[in-house]
């Protein structure tokens, strides 16, 4: 129970109290100062009644603006306080971070059309409470007045794009909104933008399809380029195989010839006149040639031993 409720309780049975009293006393005497007594508690009763009504509990995360006479004149913080009723009444503003969803649409600057939504986020400043009052009446004025300008630099920002590059780079579309709301939405609107985020980008259907379909080209050229790009080095690296197994065996043949032309020319260097004989008498039959040619012509024969 409220505490306004339970002192309002305790100010009616004082005041009821007081009444009884006063009836009782104005029988008892019947005399005219009895009338007195009954008026006075009375006035008492009606005083004491609107105790209660002047009470006020502002709950945590809300502040109240106190309006004298009508005018807006100082801020309550949460808690209780004694206000006069009939010249002091009570305004609450939610002191919390708010959060305000909007949907609008727009043209990117290809002409394109998309549905944006968006979230922001908000806290008023409790010192510029007064000031909220006295320039917008209410917080629902001035969140209507965020909500338009929020909406207005969401279009110029967006329209500057193109809608194929806003897809591309949808991830840095959403810090230039913010930081162009932040902007515009300053101290003069006593209140603090915490955040900007866009949720969600839309375009329509007929160009969500045409995009849908340059993906999928783009994909299938990629494809058969990437394709093609394996085939001309997987045919670079058969050529280059080829080379390297023809230069190797030229070089094999190269060394096999030089190894051969080597021993020949050992094996030359070894034929000494008497390995000649020795290798002649080896094959010899032991038959003398019948005829000789030339004068000069010499028989070897094997040296005696």
């Amino acid at each position: 129970m409220e505490l306004k409720y339970i002192v309002g309780a305790l100010f009616f049975a004082a005041a009821a109290g007081g009444v009884a009293l006063a009836v009782r006393t104005f029988r008892q005497s019947r005399r005219k100062s009895g009338a007195t007594y009954v008026i006075l508690a009375v006035l008492a009763f009606l005083l004491l009644a609107t105790v209660p009504m002047s009470i006020h509990t502002i709950d945590t995360g809300e502040v109240a603006v106190v309006k004298v006479l009508g005018e807006a004149k100082y801020v309550r913080p949460a808690g209780t306080h004694f206000d006069f009723w009939l010249t002091n009444t009570y305004q609450t503003y939610d002191a919390k971070v708010q959060n305000v969803d909007i949907t609008t649409n727009t043209y990117s600057s290809d002409a394109q059309t998309m549905d944006v939504q968006m979230t922001i986020q908000y806290q008023i400043m409790s010192d510029k409470v007064v000031e909220i009052a006295r320039q917008y009446g209410s917080l629902d004025l001035l969140e209507n007045r965020i909500k338009s300008i929020s909406i207005e630099k969401t279009k110029a920002v967006l329209s500057a794009h193109k809608a194929m590059d806003i897809i591309a780079d949808r991830a840095a579309m959403s810090p230039a909104v913010e930081k162009t709301i932040k902007d515009a939405i300053d101290e003069n609107f006593f209140v603090d933008v915490t955040a900007v985020v866009l949720t969600n980008i839309d375009f329509s259907d007929a160009f969500e399809n045409a995009v849908e379909e340059k993906m999928i080209a783009e994909q299938k050229q990629l494809k058969a380029a990437y394709e093609n790009q394996t085939k001309v080095e997987k045919s670079e690296a058969d050529a280059k195989a080829r080379l390297i197994d023809a230069d190797a065996e030229a070089k094999a043949k190269l060394i096999e010839a030089e190894a051969e032309a080597e021993a020949n020319r050992l094996l030359e260097e070894s034929l000494t006149d008497q390995i000649l004989r020795q290798r002649y008498l080896e094959k010899w039959d032991g038959v003398l040639p019948n005829t000789v040619a030339g004068t000069d012509a010499t028989l070897l024969l094997p040296a005696a031993d």
